[in-house]
C-alpha cells in the first residue's frame, strides 16, 4: 500500500495496534503527524571507533556486545551501581557504569548487542576504559544491519519516547516513512520562500530529522539550522495568518455602535470614586473609541495588581448600560465573582443600576428567578461564573461581555457567552502581566490596552523572605502594624489535589494565631469550602475593620481592596508561581501607608530560590511574568491546560521570539496585501484543513 500523509500509523510496517495506541498518547495518528514529530535534541555520534581505538576525554560511539553484567552495592530495587563489560571485534574491553541502574539488569544480558555513546574515562583501579552513564541503544533484532547506520556514525536525532516506543524505534519509523512518501506540496507563499532563501518543505523536514554530514550540532540544538528555521517560521506564519484573518473578519461583522453622549460622560464622572490616572484615562479612551465603532470590540485590558482595572471595567459597563444594553461579567471562580459583585454593586447603584450575582451556589429557586429577570431585561448587570454560560441563560439585550482572567477559561466558554448576544463587545481583563510574545500568540485576535501606572501616593511594598523557623520575626512585624491600627492577611496555598489539606492548614493557623499568638486580636477565616454567605460575611468583617487578621487560602488572590491592610504573610511561598505571589502581594499597598509582604518558605529548590529572589528584588509585573515564564514554561505559566495556547510542533515562543516577530510581520503583509486573490483563497483553505484543529482560537471559516 502506497503511503499518503493521511495514512493511519496502524498500517505502517513495524507499528501495529499496540504501538499505534502508544504513539497516539503523543498525538501521533497519521503519517503526517509522525513526520512533524521533530527531535528535541541531537547527538554527534560521528566519532565511531572500536574499543581499542578509544582515548580518555573524547566523546565517542562504540558498537559492542555485553560480556558480563552485575549489580554491586545495595541490592534494593533501583539502588546501587550497575556495571557491564562490553567487547567488540578488537577484543578490547570497556566498562559501562550506571548508579541506580539495577533496572538495566533485565536488558543488558550477556550477548546483547548495543551502541554506546558517551565520554571516555580511564578506570585506574581496573586498568580499563569506562563510560559513566552512557546512552544505550539496543541493536539486537532483525532490522539491525539495515538500520544501525541510523543510530551511529552520524549526527543522530533524539526523540521523546511515546510509551515503549523509544527514540530508536521512532528514528527507524520516521526514516522509513521519509523514504516512501512523495514530495510534500509547499504551501508557504513563493515570494516569502524566495525572499528568505528557504529550502523546500520536503527538504526541510528530511534534514531536520536527519541532518547532512557536517551540520554543527550546536546549531541544531539551538534550533537554528536552515531547515529548522524554515519549519519554525512556517508554523508561526500560519498561526499569525489565522489570527490576522480572524481580526479582519471581526472588523467586518456588524456590531453595536454605542453613543458617547454628554449624559454618558456625566455618568462616568459620577461613578469615579477618585481622580483617574493618566494610564486609566488613556485605556478608557481606547475602549470608548472601540465601543463607538460599528463593529464589535475585541480588546484585552492588562494591568498590574492595584492598577485600577475594575474601575475601567465599570466605566465600559456604564457606556453599554446608558445605551440601553445589558452587561455580563464572567469570573473564573465563585469567590472572584463575589468580589466583583461586592465592589461593583455600590459603584453602579450610585449611578442607578442594579447588579445580580449568578453562581453555582445560588439555590434552584434563585436561579430560576434570576434567569427570568435576565431574559426579560430587568437585570442590567449579571456577574457570574460558568453558570452564566449555561444554555438556559438568556439575555434580553446583551451589549458587553467582560471576561476576567480569561486564560483560566476554555476557549469555547468565551465563545459560549459571546453567542448570547448579537455580536456584543468583548473586554478581556487580566492582572497576570503577559509577556508580549505570549500575548501575541494567545490574544493575537485582540487589541491590547495596558494600564502601566499605579494610582498616585502608592509606596513600594517592602518584600522580605524568612525560612519557616524565622516565622516569629514575621509575627513581630505583624504585631507592630496591628498596634498602629492596620490589618494583615495570612495566606495558605491551595494545591489542586489537596484543597481539604490547605483548608485544614488554614483552620489550624487560624486557631494558632487567634488562640496563642494574637489572643487579643480579632482573627477571621476564609476558605473555598465556606458557603457564599459565610465568605461574604468574612470579607465584609475584614473590609469594615472588625477583624484585624484574615487567615485565608488563595481565594483573596484578585479583586480585594482593603486600603488599611498593610501586611501580607504568605505561608509555604515556595508552592506558588511567581505571578501568583506577585498578585497576592498586590492585595496590600493600596492605601498611603508603608506595606510589607513576608514570604515564609520551607525547603527551597534552586528554582524556588530564583523565584523568591526575583520577587524580593522586583515589583514590575512584566519583569516578574517574564521570569515566571522562563522558570515554568507557557503551559504551567497559566496553570491550566485550557489556556488556548496553540499546540506548536517545532516552534517555541520562549526560544524563538525573533522568528515569531518576523513571521508575524510577513503574515500581516500577506493578509493585508495578498499577491493574488487565488493565493489568499488557497491560504485560507490550507489553514482550515491543516491548522484549525491545532490552533483552537483560529476560527477562520
Amino acid at each position: 500500500m502506497a503511503l499518503a500523509l493521511d495514512t493511519s500509523l496502524t498500517y505502517l510496517k513495524g507499528v501495529g495496534p499496540a504501538r499505534a495506541a502508544m504513539l497516539q498518547t503523543r498525538g501521533l495518528q497519521t503519517v503526517e503527524d509522525l513526520i512533524n514529530y521533530f527531535p528535541f535534541r541531537y547527538e554527534d555520534r560521528s566519532n565511531l571507533k572500536t574499543i581499542a581505538q578509544l582515548a580518555p576525554g573524547e566523546l565517542a560511539t562504540v558498537i559492542a556486545e555485553v560480556r558480563s553484567a552485575k549489580v554491586s552495592g545495595m541490592r534494593r530495587k533501583n539502588i546501587g551501581l550497575f556495571e557491564a563489560e562490553f567487547t567488540d571485534s578488537s577484543r578490547a574491553i570497556i566498562l559501562g557504569k550506571w548508579f541506580h541502574g539495577a533496572y538495566l539488569a533485565e536488558r543488558l544480558t550477556p550477548g546483547t548487542r548495543v551502541a554506546l555513546f558517551g565520554k571516555i574515562e580511564f578506570d585506574s583501579y581496573r586498568g580499563e576504559m569506562q563510560m559513566m552513564h552512557p546512552e544505550v541503544e539496543y541493536l539486537s533484532g532483525e532490522d539491525d544491519e539495515a538500520d544501525s547506520a541510523l543510530h551511529t556514525g552520524r549526527v543522530v536525532p533524539i526523540y521523546e519516547a511515546a510509551g515503549k516506543v523509544n527514540t530508536r524505534i521512532l528514528r527507524i519509523l520516521i526514516h522509513r516513512v521519509l523514504q516512501e512518501i512523495p514530495e510534500a506540496e509547499d504551501h508557504l507563499p513563493d515570494h516569502i520562500r524566495t525572499f528568505l532563501k528557504f529550502p523546500t518543505r520536503t527538504e526541510a523536514i528530511r534534514t531536520a530529522h536527519f541532518p547532512p554530514p557536517g551540520t554543527p550540532v550546536r546549531m541544531l540544538n539551538e534550533f537554528r539550522s536552515p531547515a529548522q528555521f524554515r519549519l519554525i517560521f512556517e508554523e508561526f506564519f500560519w498561526l499569525e495568518c489565522g489570527l490576522e484573518i480572524k481580526r479582519q473578519k471581526a472588523r467586518l461583522m456588524p456590531g453595536i455602535q454605542f453613543q458617547l453622549t454628554d449624559q454618558v460622560r456625566e455618568q462616568i464622572k459620577r461613578l469615579l470614586p477618585f481622580k483617574p490616572t493618566g494610564a486609566q484615562k488613556k485605556v478608557l479612551k481606547e475602549i470608548a473609541d472601540d465601543m463607538a465603532q460599528p463593529c464589535p470590540m475585541n480588546r484585552l485590558l492588562q494591568g498590574d495588581v492595584g492598577s485600577g482595572k475594575t474601575i475601567v471595567g465599570a466605566e465600559a459597563a456604564l457606556i453599554a448600560l446608558e445605551n440601553g444594553y445589558q452587561v455580563a461579567i464572567l469570573a473564573p471562580t465563585e469567590i472572584l465573582a463575589a468580589q466583583h459583585y461586592l465592589s461593583l454593586k455600590p459603584l453602579l447603584r450610585k449611578v442607578g443600576y442594579e447588579v445580580a450575582l449568578l453562581t453555582g451556589s445560588n439555590t434552584a429557586k434563585e436561579k430560576v428567578k434570576l434567569k427570568e429577570m435576565l431574559r426579560s431585561g430587568l437585570v442590567p448587570v449579571a456577574i457570574g461564573t460558568h453558570a452564566l454560560i449555561e444554555k438556559d441563560v438568556e439575555f434580553a439585550r446583551l451589549g458587553l461581555v467582560i471576561i476576567d482572567e480569561q486564560h483560566r477559561f476554555g476557549v469555547m466558554q468565551r465563545f459560549g457567552l459571546v453567542q448570547k448576544g448579537i455580536t456584543p463587545d468583548v473586554l478581556v481583563m487580566t492582572a497576570t502581566p503577559i509577556p508580549r510574545t505570549l500575548a501575541m500568540t494567545i490574544y493575537g485576535d485582540l487589541d491590547i490596552s495596558v494600564i502601566d501606572e499605579l494610582p498616585p501616593g502608592r509606596k513600594k511594598i517592602v518584600t522580605k523572605h524568612y525560612s519557616s523557623d524565622q516565622v516569629e520575626i514575621a509575627y513581630s512585624a505583624m504585631r507592630r502594624e496591628i498596634d498602629l491600627g492596620r490589618q494583615a492577611y495570612v495566606v495558605y496555598p491551595v494545591i489542586e489535589e489537596s484543597e481539604t489539606q490547605a483548608m485544614k492548614a488554614a483552620q489550624q493557623m487560624f486557631e494558632h494565631l487567634s488562640g496563642e499568638v494574637f489572643p487579643d486580636v480579632p482573627v477571621g477565616l476564609l476558605h473555598g469550602r465556606l458557603g457564599s454567605a459565610e465568605k461574604e460575611a468574612a470579607m465584609e468583617a475584614f473590609k469594615a475593620g472588625r477583624t484585624k487578621i484574615l487567615v485565608s487560602t488563595t481565594v483573596i488572590e484578585v479583586g480585594v481592596d482593603v486600603p488599611n491592610a498593610t501586611v501580607m504573610v504568605i505561608e509555604q511561598a515556595e508552592r506558588f508561581g511567581l505571578s501568583q505571589l506577585h498578585q497576592l502581594r498586590g492585595r496590600v499597598g493600596r492605601g498611603g501607608e508603608q506595606s510589607y509582604c513576608m514570604l515564609i518558605t520551607e525547603k527551597l529548590s534552586d528554582t524556588g530560590k530564583e523565584r523568591i529572589r526575583t520577587l524580593v528584588e522586583s515589583q514590575d509585573g512584566f519583569v516578574i511574568a517574564e521570569m515566571d515564564l522562563k522558570l515554568r514554561g507557557p503551559g504551567e505559566f497559566f496553570g491550566t491546560k485550557q489556556s488556548g495556547l496553540p499546540s506548536l510542533r517545532i516552534a517555541n515562543i520562549l526560544r524563538d521570539p525573533d522568528i515569531l516577530e518576523a513571521a508575524r510581520h510577513e503574515a500581516r503583509a500577506f493578509v493585508e496585501n495578498p499577491p493574488s486573490p487565488d493565493a489568499f483563497t488557497k491560504a485560507v483553505i490550507y489553514i482550515k484543513e491543516h491548522w484549525q484543529r491545532r490552533y483552537g482560537l483560529v476560527q477562520v471559516g
